[in-house]
């Protein structure tokens, strides 16, 4: 096969220069969102092939156009390399491989296996949980569709410790009693007990959702515990540590999983992305091999690593560490704020993204925080002496984050380190 990381446009200069331009700032900075990754050749190739050219409603076998028979072995290939991959038994367990994106599948849970105006229970936004939660502001206006559509209501970690206190979990879900109890969000750094979890919704008779959108790649590697043995329904993105697509995977139990395809077609979608299903795939076998497993292990000891280093420099980290491969520095003791803190970052070649942290009371827009992982770092083979170098490079960006030139002189420096490292996908 032709590999094209760069398209051959004879006519489009402008679209070219500007992926050119965007490939290179892959390369030559240091990308600390723990929502992006790097995904190999085989997975752009799979994404970029003729696949986007066909139409396909419907579940495989069972679509509403001709010409589907090729598409159908993909998206069955998809689905078992999913069960597999997870260690889940086809009999018990079913898969959608469709959703576009971590938001719609979880909407395609709620409209699949939820009545309108039904209550859902997730962890608060500012301390970790997700909008796609159903987040609603602290006025009670509701953000999400989410939480227009049903009722929302929120459980906290404890504010001493940053940790999530089941008791209190348990103390909210018998106030509220919830249709569904949701876990999981985009920054609680700490493993979750599943089993508590499950205990609790089973307690007030509530539909439990595990959301492991950032973690799926750690749990199909055994780094991080599986929810799958408690949860009714596991949802994950694909793009995060799992290093595939931009896609997403529903999991269900088999007496749920006919409802939650029949919520995302025809209930929220038209025909699939053929092509983000067969980069799943890919990414998928890729994550099956014994190397993904060294990865994911190195994702951790990285993220813990790092936190580490900027602990000893005087920083706060929530919770006093990771579990996983994110961590929230709490920057009120450094006087500056998230949203500054990324600016800077930023002219040094730091990528990250501000974050609320638990107890905030700055905007969300301004938060008190910035969020950093580690898992496109270790997908450049970085290991942790290199944790080292990145978390004095962060110091000193964060220490002169007024300072252009001192700024612009890290970003030479982050610059050269950083193109010591191959990037998947992009170098070579």
């Amino acid at each position: 096969m032709d590999i094209r990381i760069i398209p051959n446009f004879k006519m489009d200069t402008e679209m070219i220069s500007l992926i050119q331009k965007e490939q290179e700032r892959q390369r030559c900075q240091l990308r600390l969102i723990p929502s992006e990754n790097y995904a190999s050749r085989e997975v752009l190739s799979a994404v970029g092939s003729v696949l986007m050219n066909k139409y396909s409603e419907g579940q495989a076998f069972r679509r509403y156009y001709q010409g589907n028979f090729i598409i159908d072995q993909i998206e069955a290939l998809v689905k078992k390399r999913a069960l597999k991959a997870f260690g889940l038994d086809s009999d018990k367990w079913g898969v959608n491989v469709q959703a576009v994106a971590g938001s719609i599948a979880n909407l395609a849970v709620y409209l699949g296996l939820l009545k309108p105006g039904d209550k859902l229970l997730s962890l608060y936004l500012y301390e970790g949980g997700h909008l796609s939660h159903g987040w609603r502001l602290p006025s009670g206006k509701a953000v999400s569709f989410t939480a227009a559509f049903f009722q929302t209501s929120y459980y906290h970690v404890d504010l001493q410790t940053q940790l999530l206190d089941y008791e209190a979990v348990e103390k909210r879900a018998l106030e509220e009693r919830p249709a569904m109890i949701i876990t999981g969000g985009t920054s609680y750094p700490r493993e979750i007990d599943y089993g508590k979890m499950r205990r609790i919704a089973d307690e007030v008779g509530a539909l439990y959702l595990a959301d492991i959108a950032h973690e799926a790649g750690l749990v199909a590697a055994g780094v991080n515990q599986s929810p799958f043995p408690y949860a009714h329904v596991v949802t994950m993105t694909t793009r995060k540590t799992l290093r595939g697509p931009v896609g997403a995977l529903i999991f269900a139990r088999r007496e749920f999983i006919d409802r939650i395809n029949q919520a995302v077609f025809p209930g929220l979608q038209g025909g699939p992305q053929n092509h983000s299903i067969a980069g799943i795939g890919v990414a998928l076998h890729e994550a099956m091999r014994p190397e993904f497993k060294e990865y994911a292990v190195g994702v951790v000891a990285n993220a813990q690593k790092l936190a580490k280093g900027l602990m000893s420099k005087g920083y706060e980290i929530v919770s006093g560490g990771t579990d996983k491969h994110l961590m929230v520095v709490d920057l009120r003791n450094k006087g500056i704020g998230g949203k500054e803190a990324a600016l800077a970052l930023e002219k040094a070649n730091i990528i990250v993204n501000k974050q609320a942290v638990p107890g905030e009371t700055s905007r969300f827009w301004a938060p008190s925080g910035i969020r950093l992982g580690t898992p496109a770092l270790t997908s450049r083979g970085m290991r942790e002496k290199e944790m080292e170098q990145v978390a004095l490079f962060i110091d000193e960006a964060l220490r002169n984050y007024q300072n252009v030139a001192v700024l612009r002189r890290i970003g030479r420096e982050v610059r050269d380190f950083a193109f010591q490292f191959p990037a998947p996908g992009i170098s070579g």
